[in-house]
Order: C-alpha cells, then structure tokens, then sequence
C-alpha cells in the first residue's frame, strides 16, 4: 500500500516539475495523461494492498466447489 501511494506521489511531483520546466501545452497534456490513467491502477494498488493486509487472500479456493 505504502508503495503504491509513494509511487502515485513521485509521479505527480515529476509532473509537476516537469510541467513548471517547460509549461507547454503538448507538456501539460502529457503529464496530465499520465497522472490520470496511474490513478485508478494506484487505487487498485491500494485495495489489494489493504486486503492482503486484512487476510483475504490468506485461503484460496482450490476447486469451484468452495467458492460461495
């Protein structure tokens, strides 16, 4: 979990560093882009973090029989 967020948060202060380097229009949509397709893959990040952390994958099924 803690990797996933640290890892959003330098994504977004190498955007905003490189954005204020060179404040373009073709710079500021790029950077823009990145930031916004990362974000739900860091929530994603996030929540297998916090369910691994909870146990949820602990026990996993070994046949379809014992999913419920």
């Amino acid at each position: 979990m803690i990797l996933g967020a640290g890892t959003y948060g330098m994504l977004v202060k190498t955007a905003i560093t490189q954005i204020s380097l060179k404040p373009t229009t073709d710079t500021i949509v790029q950077w823009s882009i990145f930031v916004i397709i990362f974000l739900p893959i860091t929530i994603g990040f996030l929540i297998f973090g916090w369910l691994a952390f909870k146990g949820a994958y602990d026990h996993l099924p070994s046949s379809s029989d014992e999913i419920v």
